[in-house]
């Protein structure tokens, strides 16, 4: 399937909880395919990107497309457990490419969810992948990044994030 135009900071779905996916319907294995080549797009086009959530592409439904490791959708993921330990870091999205947010998430999680056949799995996470997951479960609930701002300082454009890193 193509690749998606993505959602922008400021379009009002994004701030859009998403409905439950159901397994085995037909719109889903469209969303999941277009998920991985707006994801593969976005990489090209742009260097960077390791997952997608189907409300970036105006889907407000339960998938998330990871990326990492050997591809996979994610449906209904919930976070059934994390960490009380956090770590800080600057956050960043495809809906806003050049903008990065300085945001807390826990250091460790574990995500339940449904793959494509309706399948119960799970998934331990720790660091750079809890930070992920946490970051594209947040899509699935209408929240952003931004709304996970530190504080007011902690926005920033990428070009000033990395020269300074």
């Amino acid at each position: 399937m193509p690749a998606r135009p993505i959602l922008l900071l400021g379009h009002p779905l994004l701030w859009t909880p998403s409905a439950p996916a159901e397994p085995g319907a037909r719109e889903l294995s469209e969303i999941i395919s277009d998920l991985g080549a707006t994801l593969a797009d976005f990489r090209e086009k742009k260097g960077f990107g390791r997952a997608i959530a189907a409300p970036q592409i105006g889907k407000l439904v339960r998938v998330v497309f990871l990326g990492v490791g050997e591809p996979k959708p994610l449906l209904n993921p919930r976070i059934a457990w994390q960490s009380k330990e956090e770590m800080e870091l600057w956050d960043d999205c495809f809906s806003f490419p050049d903008l990065m947010v300085r945001v807390r998430r826990a250091v460790e999680i574990k995500v339940v969810y449904q793959d494509e056949h309706g399948v119960g799995r799970e998934l331990q996470a720790k660091n750079q992948l809890a930070e992920l997951l946490q970051h594209e479960i947040d899509h699935l609930d209408g929240v952003l990044a931004t709304d996970r701002a530190i504080d007011a300082r902690s926005l920033a454009m990428r070009s000033e994030v990395l020269r300074r890193s």
